[in-house]
């Protein structure tokens, strides 16, 4: 089953779920723009600081700081804390609906941390950054989370939602 809109789930006829596309919540513009912002902002910083703008290492660096290395990576944080309280004061916020317990997300965040250690980076750094420099690393990390996260989204949606 699947939610419209207005929150009724429908079947086909086959039984099998309907999909649809929520076209209150398409945005193919501003994802754009965002996308390549995020594409701008990583190539100068890459460019102006011979750094790669993966999150998982600018923290990391914080967690084991070296001399001289703390002022940046505090400053890029705060560039992503401030962004989003910029952009409110141009626009709203959209609202953030979890679908999820605490238990859930704590285990999930525990699972993607231990994924970026053992992938040796994040999704900012190997698909923005990575893939960008033509990294086959990045390109094997990429395939990997992109497949894990079809996986995740058929087998929660699909198979669960039949079973429950």
């Amino acid at each position: 089953m699947v939610s419209t809109r207005r929150g009724r789930k429908r079947r086909k006829p086959s039984g099998r779920p309907d999909m649809t596309i929520d076209w209150t919540h398409f945005t193919p513009w501003t994802s754009l723009a965002g996308g390549l912002m995020i594409g701008l902002a990583a190539a100068m910083f890459l460019l102006f600081n011979g750094r790669i703008a993966g999150i998982s290492g600018v923290i990391g660096g914080l967690l084991r700081p070296a001399a001289g290395d703390v002022g940046w990576r505090l400053a890029f944080l705060g560039g992503l804390v401030a962004a989003p309280l910029f952009f409110a004061l141009l626009a709203p916020l959209p609202d953030a609906r979890v679908d999820a317990d605490t238990a859930t997300l704590v285990v999930a965040g525990l699972l993607v941390g231990i994924g970026t250690r053992y992938g040796s980076g994040c999704t900012s750094g190997h698909g923005v950054c990575g893939l960008s420099r033509r990294s086959p690393r990045s390109l094997a990390a990429t395939a990997a989370f992109m497949s894990a996260g079809f996986v995740t989204v058929y087998v929660t949606r699909h198979l669960l939602a039949q079973a429950g």
